[in-house]
């Protein structure tokens, strides 16, 4: 994992700034880049893959904004590896802590997947640091049925663990990718393979939020979730997304995409969620 991570990194350019910063977990490490002095807005990745492939995807953001990236504590990356339980609000502490780290009194998030359930229990923790927060494909708010999801997505990743082929990574990262074959994914697919056989896969999510946690937060949310995802379909988080947010101003289904949008999909998200963090008047 660490080849792949540098090999990552050599892929986002010379651009970027790595920090390091101290935090109740344990040290947290920081991708940095985009105009100094531009407005700041964190993302948080998905888990189970690295952090600099999860940030290429929405590299657009870095045009208008200082974009800064922890690597997720306890998930494969540079970060300390412990994981705070997902049923906890020990990863939004984490999230405080890298918040003040950065000098960040109040920020966007923008989360993806796991990373979006994040930043969906700091905003109920800590409605204060987080001016608004913009969720794709997001865990921590409806999930899919329990049993289509172990046939589509579990099943394939055990039969690969037990005899690792190509073919057989290939049909584990077709439930998850829409465009597996795509070179802009080709990484996350080489990294799912290496975690499904080096690492123990973090198959903790992030609780579901309740419109009670949520109450105390007036910012905006925007909520992108994909038709076809076996995780966390469109039609299980729209309609819950707008019971628990009291400030939902977009929701969007990602038409024909998986868990992992397609490449075109992730153009047109970035664009609505520059949109977005512009002001309403953008979007």
């Amino acid at each position: 994992m660490r080849a792949l991570y540098a090999e990552e990194l050599a892929g986002l350019g010379l651009g970027y700034e790595s920090l390091t910063l101290g935090t109740r977990l344990g040290d947290t490490h920081v991708l940095a880049l985009g105009p100094e002095g531009a407005p700041p807005v964190v993302f948080l990745p998905g888990g189970n893959f690295l952090n600099p492939t999860c940030l290429k995807w929405f590299l657009p953001l870095a045009e208008r904004h200082r974009l800064y990236a922890p690597d997720i504590v306890g998930q494969p990356g540079r970060s300390e590896q412990v994981r705070p339980s997902p049923k906890g609000d020990g990863h939004a502490f984490w999230v405080e802590d890298v918040l003040d780290g950065l000098g960040l009194e109040r920020a966007p998030l923008v989360g993806l997947s796991y990373g979006a359930g994040l930043a969906v229990r700091t905003v109920g923790l800590a409605p204060e640091r987080v001016s608004q927060a913009a969720l794709v494909c997001p865990s921590g708010i409806a999930a899919g049925p329990v049993l289509p999801m172990l046939a589509r997505v579990v099943l394939p990743m055990l039969l690969y663990r037990l005899r690792p082929t190509e073919e057989r990574l290939r049909r584990a990262a077709m439930p998850l990718f829409t465009e597996p074959e795509d070179p802009a994914f080709s990484p996350a697919v080489r990294q799912l393979g290496a975690v499904l056989r080096h690492l123990r896969l973090d198959a903790g999510l992030p609780r579901m939020a309740t419109e009670e946690e949520l109450a105390g937060f007036g910012g905006p949310v925007a909520v992108f979730a994909s038709e076809e995802d076996a995780l966390f379909p469109a039609r299980a988080v729209l309609p819950r997304a707008k019971v628990i947010f009291p400030n939902l101003a977009l929701a969007e289904v990602l038409e024909g995409c998986r868990h992992v949008p397609s490449k075109s999909a992730l153009d047109r998200v970035n664009e609505r969620v520059l949109a977005f963090l512009a002001g309403p008047e953008e979007t």
